[in-house]
């Protein structure tokens, strides 16, 4: 289900974050599943409950999952996620747009990359099951 990689310079939460989010974003936890406990999930990994508690936290924070008091954690409705998700790549795209700007790149230029992403792109129900924050290195690695 979940590897972390002792090498990544992040916090083992926010891999675990990560990780729990694309499992989400790909469909591989269906709207409503339950999560496994945190005693579960950490014993599994082998790491402490409190990272596995604060990763449930920031996912709970980011509309990833709801949590029912005393029956566990549970994967949101895709439709809730899916306005977080969009939000946030709203906000990364206007950052790189504003990027752009300040680096002298041509509107016409910019404009022609994002028509060119989209029509070589996946379809926008196969843009739902990308994988977040990964980088064209991350993809690279992950086919080598």
């Amino acid at each position: 289900m979940i590897v972390i990689d002792y090498r990544d310079k992040r916090p083992l939460y926010e891999q675990v974050t990560e990780k729990l989010a694309q499992l989400i974003i790909c469909g591989a936890l269906e709207s409503n599943a339950k999560l496994p406990s945190v005693r579960t999930l950490a014993m599994e990994l082998s790491i402490n409950p409190n990272t596995i508690q604060r990763a449930y936290a920031q996912l709970e924070q980011d509309g990833y999952i709801y949590t029912v008091v005393g029956r566990g954690n549970y994967v949101t409705d895709v439709h809730e996620w899916q306005k977080g998700y969009q939000k946030a790549a709203a906000a990364e795209l206007e950052g790189s747009l504003q990027k752009a700007k300040t680096a002298g790149l041509p509107l016409e230029k910019v404009l022609a990359m994002a028509r060119k992403c989209y029509e070589s792109g996946p379809s926008p129900t196969a843009e739902t099951k990308a994988l977040p924050n990964e980088t064209a290195s991350q993809e690279e690695e992950r086919h080598d």
